[in-house]
């Protein structure tokens, strides 16, 4: 790329694209209570995508942030996550409904507050996987960057709120990939608010991957899932 590639997601909207291996996706939420729930999907064979089971699970966790990396069902590394000023985001707490909008925040519609209503993170991720052939039947949990969940020893999931001040989380792209936002709130947030932050996007290219990568040597599994990675793509080098 010669020039970065620029977006901003105003609260309650959505984006998707496909992004090859090798970039750099800088996101910043500019505001207090942002919430981007983020899909990840293989952009050539799509039934490959995240899986927050074996994430969680390979890294001993249950949260993100720099030095994790976004598995994907078939135990390759989707994602890294290389920078992070915001040290935690939520993998467990799924997406917004409509019925969930708008017992909590009050009903809207479009036909009376056009752009001004409230949307949910269901309805927004999966118009975007219809824009790419697949359909709400592909949903997966998603991660939502920028919110603070924590899971205690009894299983009950606790959300805090952070501060408003800007954050931002780099994801390094290891796959061709489908990625896929939602700028909508976090399902346990307790606020009666619908949240008003943007969140910008930046692509680039990402530096080339190191020996001492932080998130190739986080952990054993996290190596396994790199090298099955770049042995997939040097054998799938060319054939589309």
């Amino acid at each position: 790329m010669t020039a970065p590639f620029t977006i901003t997601i105003p609260a309650g909207g959505k984006w998707s694209a496909h992004v090859s291996r090798g970039k750099q996706i800088q996101i910043t939420a500019a505001g207090e209570r942002a919430n981007l729930a983020c899909l990840l999907y293989s952009s050539p064979f799509p039934s490959e995508r995240y899986n927050m089971p074996d994430t969680l699970k390979a890294q001993h966790t249950a949260m993100l942030t720099a030095g994790h990396v976004l598995m994907s069902d078939q135990g390759r590394v989707l994602a890294s996550i290389t920078g992070d000023t915001a040290g935690w985001h939520d993998p467990l707490s799924g997406y917004t409904t409509r019925q969930g909008t708008d017992e909590k925040y009050g009903l809207t519609h479009y036909q009376t507050e056009r752009n001004g209503w409230y949307r949910s993170g269901e309805e927004n991720l999966t118009v975007e996987l219809f824009r790419h052939n697949l359909t709400a039947r592909d949903l997966i949990p998603p991660v939502n960057l920028f919110s603070k969940v924590v899971c205690e020893l009894d299983g009950t999931l606790r959300y805090e709120e952070q501060p408003a001040a800007e954050r931002t989380v780099t994801l390094r792209t290891e796959m061709d990939l489908l990625v896929i936002f939602s700028n909508t709130p976090n399902p346990l947030d307790p606020s009666d608010q619908y949240p008003e932050a943007p969140v910008h996007i930046t692509i680039t290219d990402a530096a080339p991957l190191l020996e001492d990568d932080l998130c190739v040597n986080h952990c054993g599994e996290n190596r396994r899932a790199f090298e099955n990675t770049w042995n997939a793509n040097a054998l799938l080098k060319g054939a589309y």
